[in-house]
């Protein structure tokens, strides 16, 4: 993999922010977008923008065809087994919201249990929420290990013949933990529960393979794997979604209407309801291209190689804590003693490094962890060895800049 030749693709890269050059370090939020998914949408607003399905005119054809073969293209990327157990939303949050509503609600009751950890990303922790408000289910969560790891003995200890619902994330959003989602599976399948996997930071970086996993659904976004915002994809088992109702009502997503009584399509479109997200998927599909013709196993050991460089780097700065296992996905969450990340940010920025800072949209996390929030360097496929030695430097700066004022 030539991370120059790589780079070359994302015009945002090649620009200065405050007189240096950018070094994008936000990845983890949303990653940047490669040429060709720019050039795809594009393509679609100029030459055959039109509503998909009904029309049968050519523009409609050329992007209905463009819309479901963006379809087969995820399912492919994601080992779906067919494209009725691939359904386009607006993103993660979305996918685990339509999980929550159609599913939990449907079928939870009072005394079921809902599995959740404390390192989940607030969209996978407040729609299990309201659904055990709901339902009268309760919520139980798998304890965390001193370094933010999981352990399968304590899976099987929360895991109960009354849990229904297994919600996990495949990779922390803070942490870069990559938890041990197929075992889970195994494991909640075996007390007859179901799991459902939040691949946000999971889906841009590794090969993912939903058969294998045998996870019953798997939610990600579009925009953190270099596809435009707006644009998601919920994974669901053909036989879950078939008994699932739709949480949307309206056009595209109906069979027959009558005055008193309606009925619906057959998957996928029963939970598309209205204008799909066409120039999205259009995107999405350009996106996975892109990923694939370099490949998921070559991206995946990139991050590895830069997180592990990054590791050590950090290491080296004094008063600087790192959170989270030594073995990770691509991501490095900090503090700097005494400075407010969002103070170590707007630095970095000065420096054209742009982080993340804040909670993270993990707030149970921040109080396990004693902190009330990070900042956040996260890596992909066009970051380099040397971007990482400019945020040391940068952190440096930072360190001595606070230890002036202070």
């Amino acid at each position: 993999m030539d991370v120059q030749e790589v780079r070359k693709e994302f015009p945002i890269l090649h620009q200065q922010v405050n007189e240096k050059p950018l070094v994008y370090l936000d990845s983890a939020a949303t990653a940047q977008k490669p040429l060709r998914v720019i050039e795809a949408v594009d393509d679609y607003y100029r030459r055959y923008n039109s509503n998909v399905h009904r029309g049968v005119h050519t523009l409609g054809g050329m992007a209905t065809d463009a819309y479901e073969g963006a379809r087969e293209k995820v399912r492919s990327f994601i080992g779906a087994n067919t494209t009725e157990e691939i359904i386009f939303t607006r993103g993660t949050t979305t996918s685990l919201n339509i999980v929550a509503h159609s599913y939990a609600r449907a079928f939870l009751k009072e005394g079921d249990e809902i599995v959740l950890t404390p390192m989940e990303h607030h969209s996978n922790i407040i729609p299990w929420q309201q659904a055990a408000k709901v339902t009268g289910a309760t919520l139980k969560y798998i304890p965390l290990q001193e370094d933010g790891t999981i352990t399968l003995e304590d899976v099987k200890k929360t895991i109960t013949n009354h849990t229904k619902i297994v919600a996990i994330s495949h990779v922390s959003n803070v942490l870069g933990t990559m938890n041990p989602v197929k075992e889970i599976t195994r494991m909640a399948h075996e007390q007859g529960a179901i799991t459902v996997i939040d691949g946000a930071q999971s889906a841009p970086h590794m090969k993912i393979n939903v058969t294998d996993l045998d996870c019953d659904f798997y939610a990600f976004s579009g925009h953190k794997l270099g596809a435009p915002t707006g644009i998601g994809v919920l994974y669901g088992k053909k036989a879950l979604l078939e008994q699932m109702e739709p949480v949307e009502f309206g056009g595209e997503m109906i069979d027959f209407v009558d005055l008193y009584d309606s009925t619906w399509k057959e998957l996928p479109w029963k939970f598309e309801g209205g204008t799909p997200i066409i120039a999205g998927a259009i995107g999405l599909a350009a996106a996975i291209d892109f990923l694939e013709d370099i490949g998921m196993d070559q991206i995946h050991q990139h991050e590895t190689e830069l997180v592990n460089y990054a590791f050590e780097k950090l290491q080296t700065i004094d008063d600087l804590s790192i959170y989270g296992p030594r073995k990770r996905a691509g991501l490095i969450t900090f503090n700097l003693e005494s400075v407010h990340p969002h103070d170590v940010a707007t630095v970095l920025d000065a420096e054209g490094i742009a982080v993340r800072a804040g909670h993270h949209c993990a707030q149970p996390l921040m109080k396990w962890l004693d902190v009330t929030a990070t900042a956040r360097a996260s890596f992909y496929l066009y970051n380099t060895f040397e971007e990482i030695d400019i945020l040391t430097d940068g952190l440096l700066k930072a360190k001595e800049y606070f230890g002036d004022v202070f």
